[in-house]
């Protein structure tokens, strides 16, 4: 092959893979991005770190030794909400001056927001691997969905910089990752890191049943051992821990739960137990309809339609299930749902200045976008030649490379490679 022909050749691998470089994994749409991400970032970090100081609090109660702190942090703080893995991260930060700590804080939460893109990218390309799939048109549709994630992600991570919400979502998505490539300790592990970092994470417990039958029980066990092993010592070394579970927020007149008849000041006593019930029982008839990668937008539907607050960031774990959805539960190259769900849960909060209005648009947003997920017409995943899955997974084991075929003496002299024959890879 002559030098201009292998040139040619490796400009189509690069435009038909979207690389900018062959041998980095760096895509044009992951650029698009990280200028997004960026963008929003410098946007929003002047007035970011809302809840910053609740993370400092919790982590020097449980670590540094004050009074009211250690195993009875949960029982003499019960408004800290915080799991013990989150208290744990934030002790990274300890080192470091208040206003750095704050700053390093933000912007690792921001990086793990496109760290999640990528994942939900190559999960979007695993589920469809074998089917024909398009994987420019993929790539295309995590551009245009992470375009509307950015902004709520940035709004939890950085304005608010509830560090326990982006680890529990975070290792939410890598669960979801490895259901995808077939595994099942992983899957348990990765859960019970997301409940041990945010309590509101139990619902997506409901994946576990996604995994194949007879390989459920242990991941099972291995999920409820990794969460009590972290909760109950808080629990055991004093009973008063429990009061953690009965703390109560103000019912915000913009809530859902005004809708559904709950006009009480305070957070009602069966409130949070009905939104785990309903969020679990929601993401299991997802998996018994086949429909597993909307378990996340139904756990978090469940949380805003009965939480007595409506605090903005509580959005973006339903873009999040939203661009699971978008990427993974169907095929349309525009993700309409991430996009839905911004303009009515975020562009509400902004431009609609009535309590009860907004409300509604809430409500709306969490009926029609559950019966949508739920009750419409799936389309076919048909594949090609009927290839069992761990065949399938084991030709593509690798994500960031294809595999090339072995390098060849031209008669120049050079190492040349036949590059057309390269298969498509995968979106991140």
């Amino acid at each position: 092959m002559s030098r201009a022909g292998e040139e040619t050749t490796l400009s189509d691998y690069r435009a038909d893979t979207g690389r900018i470089v062959r041998w980095l994994p760096v895509r044009r749409h992951h650029l698009l991005l990280v200028a997004w991400t960026a963008l929003w970032f410098v946007l929003v970090v002047p007035n970011g770190g809302v809840s910053w100081h609740y993370l400092r609090q919790g982590e020097q109660l449980l670590f540094g030794g004050r009074p009211g702190g250690g195993l009875s942090l949960y029982a003499t703080h019960p408004e800290l909400q915080i799991g013990p893995v989150s208290l744990a991260a934030a002790r990274l930060f300890q080192p470091f001056t208040p206003a750095t700590g704050q700053l390093l804080a933000e912007a690792a939460m921001s990086v793990l927001g496109l760290v999640m893109l990528t994942l939900v990218g190559r999960t979007a390309a695993l589920h469809y691997l074998g089917t024909g799939t398009n994987h420019r048109r993929l790539q295309q549709r995590i551009l245009v969905a992470g375009l509307a994630f950015i902004p709520m992600w940035i709004e939890v991570s950085v304005r608010f910089a509830h560090l326990d919400d982006v680890l529990a979502l975070f290792f939410t998505t890598v669960a979801v990752h490895s259901l995808a490539r077939g595994g099942s300790w992983a899957v348990a592990v990765w859960l019970a890191l997301a409940v041990d970092a945010k309590p509101t994470a139990v619902p997506f417990a409901v994946l576990l049943l996604a995994l194949p039958r007879g390989t459920r029980r242990g991941p099972f066990l291995l999920f409820c051992g990794l969460v009590a092993g972290a909760w109950l010592p808080f629990y055991l070394g004093n009973l008063g821990s429990v009061s953690a579970a009965k703390f109560a927020i103000p019912n915000q007149p913009a809530s859902s739960l005004r809708w559904l008849g709950v006009t009480t000041p305070g957070t009602p006593p069966w409130d949070r137990p009905a939104q785990f019930a309903l969020g679990g029982a929601l993401g299991a008839l997802a998996v018994w309809r086949g429909r597993w990668p909307a378990v996340i937008l139904l756990g978090a539907n469940a949380r805003i339609l009965l939480d007595p607050s409506t605090y903005t960031y509580y959005s973006a774990s339903v873009l999040l299930g939203t661009l699971l959805w978008d990427a993974v539960g169907q095929r349309r190259l525009v993700p309409w749902w991430s996009w839905i769900a911004l303009l009515a849960l975020y562009g509400g909060t902004l431009f609609i200045p009535d309590d009860r209005a907004r409300g509604l648009v809430r409500l709306g947003f969490v009926v029609l976008s559950t019966c949508y997920v739920l009750l419409w017409p799936a389309p076919g995943r048909k594949r090609r030649g009927g290839r069992p899955r761990r065949q399938r997974l084991a030709e593509t084991s690798t994500l960031h490379t294809p595999a090339l075929p072995r390098p060849r003496r031209s008669a120049e002299g050079t190492r040349a490679a036949s590059w057309t024959a390269l298969p498509a890879t995968h979106p991140q």
